[in-house]
């Protein structure tokens, strides 16, 4: 086994700059594809949406953010045209969240500069660097719901050699 990180490592400071820089390289990516005024809040929610309508309180459960924040985060869907609000047809207390068509082609340029940006990092590493720090980002994650949310997510696999 290796050596154990020395204490003054400061991990959540390094994590918070690549947060940052991957936040705005998003935004610049998404820009150039014809959909300005990202927001962090936007690729979880619309990746969320694309799968089905959800309701208000399901999106605020699956974000892991209050019933108000997930309020906030559809009317800021709404508001930039993205999703609409309806009443749900079966339970009336219920505001189901539907993205529009431009939501959908929103969500699509989502999912492809996700997918560009993550080819891009692991070719910049070795395959067995980028699953050290999936191992590293697994275990920062100590909460169950996230930890189940993780889960879901594949691990890395060594890149195949191109021919």
């Amino acid at each position: 086994m290796a050596e154990p990180a020395t204490p003054d490592y400061r991990f959540g400071d390094l994590l918070a700059l690549a947060r940052q820089r991957w936040t705005k390289k998003m935004a610049i990516e998404l820009e150039a594809r014809g959909f300005p005024a990202y927001r962090v809040s936007d690729a979880a929610s619309v990746r969320l949406l694309l799968g089905a309508p959800r309701p208000v309180g399901e999106l605020g459960d699956l974000l892991g953010i209050t019933r108000q924040a997930a309020r906030k985060v559809a009317s800021n869907l709404e508001a930039r045209g993205y999703a609409v609000t309806a009443p749900d047809a079966g339970d009336a207390r219920k505001l189901n969240v539907i993205l529009s068509e431009a939501g959908r082609a929103y969500g699509s340029a989502i999912v492809d500069v996700i997918t560009s940006l993550d080819r891009a990092l692991a070719l910049r590493v070795a395959p067995g660097q980028l699953q050290a720090a999936d191992a590293v980002l697994r275990a920062a994650i100590d909460d169950d719901a996230c930890r189940a949310r993780a889960q879901t997510i594949p691990v890395p696999a060594p890149l195949e050699a191109s021919s």
